[in-house]
């Protein structure tokens, strides 16, 4: 099934491709002070798919061990997704909140990473991200 959002501005159009109806996901809350203060809950199936569309450049977010890139519009503030990158692969998980105007979104269970050794986490994304596909549009 696919499901389209953008951030608030329109210049990130986000596609995302899941093996089930997007409402049976649970949403991941990180508990961390960045993601908290963002209001940020995560959706991902290790079998699906996000193609990011960006009009313009995205900033690129670095917190916490580093090993995670969040994409946020350079407009708007707003974080759209979270990808580390896998020897060729991107792999990532989305701003679920873009999704809650136009789908019916479970809600988000919290989660701990910042419990997990830099190894460990890099193991979770492995088994629980998306694949991702970044293209920016625009200059």
């Amino acid at each position: 099934m696919t499901y389209s959002a953008t951030c608030l501005c329109g210049s990130i159009e986000l596609t995302l491709t899941l093996p089930k109806d997007i409402s049976s996901y649970t949403l991941r809350a990180c508990d961390c002070d960045f993601c908290i203060d963002r209001d940020l809950n995560y959706l991902s199936d290790p079998e699906g798919h996000l193609l990011i569309q960006s009009k313009t450049p995205m900033n690129k977010l670095k917190q916490g061990t580093e090993q995670a890139t969040f994409l946020e519009c350079l407009k708007c503030e707003k974080v759209v997704a979270v990808i580390c990158y896998e020897n060729s692969l991107v792999k990532g998980a989305v701003s679920a909140e873009l999704f809650r105007e136009k789908y019916t979104l479970a809600k988000a269970q919290s989660a701990s990473p910042k419990l997990l050794s830099a190894t460990e986490k890099r193991e979770r994304w492995r088994k629980l991200w998306l694949t991702v596909e970044l293209s920016q549009t625009g200059h």
